[in-house]
């Protein structure tokens, strides 16, 4: 008789594996800007991401979601946020790792591009204790609008330490930033926000706020940019948890919100009742003035999704190349091989769309024109196409395990209700196509994703087909809202479908190509042509 208590036909656990070096595809994805192949730091980032210790902070940190503690024993407000152990490794590697700020004072070669690497790795471990680390790094380039504020804050949120003390600036050897935009009556639409924000006697860019935020990111860190209606109307303001001479800022976490997914970081709605916020920038020019953050935080909501989308892909190989089925490993079974590799070359298309735009920062930071104009319309693009995308990915892969991946266990049920996220924070979808149709009111816009394309121009009849069809579509204006979506999804695989045909392998780009420019494909994934090679698609996955 069989022993009931026997585990056979089951995967072992994924660890192991380097998550940075045995990754093909990011490889192939980083090579064309910097060759990075043996950065050191990247390697040690991926050999702790794939390693059990990593794993295991991974699910405590979501199961035991944040706690908010409003007042200490005595009755005074504290208003503080307490996290699990587990968050606190992931922090304190993580910025041990230089992924928040450190790039924007590197003088290494490619800095943001190797910090975008580590984050995409790094976020495959858990993607929740992201949000403080994006919130961080976005918040520099806004910040460096005031020389004096930047030259206050950028240094200590640069710091590689993680310092949880509640201190003024003056006194931490490293800080986190957060942000406070969106009201209950607007949402998006932040020019309908009421906070205000009131001159102090005191003069020059001191003010009070006054009012609320509906979404108030990572509430628990040291300062946060925050839209206030100033006399001159709408402006930014830079808002610390501790003032200088050491006493609190009034700052009155209501409560945490209980969200779908990403439950281990915490959100707030939060009230302001006199509290001390310092101008960033003209009054009147908030929106211009924290675009800047906008801007960044959306790049990390693309690397957070590629990463979702490759760690998913990892998840579904790895079970697959061992559990068998019907006589044979799942893997080997010709629909399953389908799936894989319709799902290996969404996260590849992910992954190298990703790194051009991370490429594009530092390219900006050295001056290049070009590349400003290639990120005001490949970030709301790569954001609406690459952000939608991942939650279907994620089904798909989880449904690759069965019911082994319906299970807390497996992992795959925190990715899926992670999913969605990106897509909906830093505008949702319909906003960031809206996007892409301002940016194409500037011609230079339009030039910069022409001029990408055009790298690639003549190699595939197919790419070279599906651009005349955007620019027949440009054509006709009449309707273009209504065509936003449509529009910003086609323009996004041209831009996905010009990189893997100049830096991945021949046969992932013609299955890009053939599925998602061609119409070759059902829509769903599993369904590429009968004729794609399925199996070397998938080996790049997991050597």
């Amino acid at each position: 008789m069989a022993d009931p208590n026997a585990v056979t036909n089951q995967a072992p656990p994924l660890q192991g594996v380097n998550f940075f070096t045995q990754d093909q595809s990011l490889g192939d994805a980083l090579l064309p800007h910097a060759d990075l192949a043996k950065d050191s730091t990247l390697t040690a980032i991926g050999e702790l991401a794939g390693s059990q210790e990593a794993l295991s902070h991974a699910l405590p940190a979501n199961q035991n979601s944040p706690v908010l503690k409003t007042h200490d024993r005595y009755g005074h407000r504290v208003d503080e946020v307490e996290f699990h152990p587990s968050w606190h490794w992931l922090m304190d590697k993580a910025v041990g790792f230089g992924l928040q700020a450190a790039p924007w004072t590197s003088t290494a070669p490619a800095p943001h591009l190797t910090r975008a690497a580590g984050f995409y790795v790094w976020s495959q471990v858990e993607p929740g204790h992201g949000c403080p680390i994006s919130m961080t790094y976005a918040a520099v380039p806004a910040l460096r609008t005031s020389e004096s504020l930047a030259a206050e804050w950028i240094p200590r949120l640069a710091s590689t330490q993680y310092d949880v003390r509640r201190l003024p600036v003056a006194d931490k050897s490293g800080v986190l930033a957060g942000m406070g935009v969106t009201e209950k009556q607007g949402g998006s639409d932040v020019r309908a926000n009421l906070t205000t924000a009131t001159p102090t006697e005191n003069g020059g860019d001191e003010y009070l706020l006054t009012g609320h935020k509906w979404f108030c990111s990572a509430p628990q860190a040291d300062v946060f940019l925050v839209l206030a209606q100033a006399p001159e109307g709408l402006s930014c303001f830079v808002v610390p948890r501790v003032l200088a001479d050491g006493n609190r800022n009034a700052f009155a976490l209501q409560r945490l919100k209980d969200k779908l997914g990403n439950r281990s970081n915490a959100s707030s709605e939060v009230e302001f009742h006199g509290t001390v916020g310092y101008r960033l920038g003209d009054e009147g020019a908030g929106v211009r003035t924290i675009i800047e953050m906008v801007a960044a935080t959306r790049l990390d909501c693309v690397l957070g999704s590629a990463a979702l989308m490759r760690r998913a892909l990892v998840e579904a190989t790895w079970h697959t190349s061992y559990r068998s089925a019907f006589g044979g490993l799942l893997r080997d079974k010709p629909a399953m091989r389908n799936v894989l590799a319709d799902l290996a070359i969404e996260s590849e298309a992910a992954t190298a769309l990703s790194m051009r735009l991370a490429a594009a920062v530092d390219a900006s930071e050295a001056g290049d024109e070009q590349a400003k104009a290639f990120r005001r319309i490949a970030l709301p693009l790569a954001k609406f196409w690459v952000c939608k995308r991942t939650p279907m990915m994620a089904a798909e892969a989880l449904e690759c395990l069965g019911g082994n991946g319906y299970v807390e266990e497996s992992g795959l049920p925190l990715l899926f209700r992670e999913s969605p996220l990106n897509s909906i924070w830093e505008g949702s979808g319909t906003v960031n196509a809206l996007d892409v149709l301002r940016a194409l009111r500037r011609p230079e816009s339009l030039q910069a994703w022409l001029t990408e394309i055009a790298a690639a121009q003549g190699a595939d009849p197919r790419l070279d087909a599906a651009v005349t069809d955007v620019l027949e579509a440009l054509s006709d204006v009449s309707e273009a809202e209504a065509g936003a979506r449509r529009l910003a999804a086609r323009m996004a695989a041209c831009l996905q479908a010009s990189l893997l045909v100049r830096y991945s392998t021949p046969e992932v780009a013609d299955a890009f190509v053939a599925s998602r420019l061609a119409g070759d494909w059902g829509g769903v994934f599993g369904t590429l042509p009968r004729t794609t090679p399925f199996g070397s698609i998938v080996d790049r996955v997991l050597p």
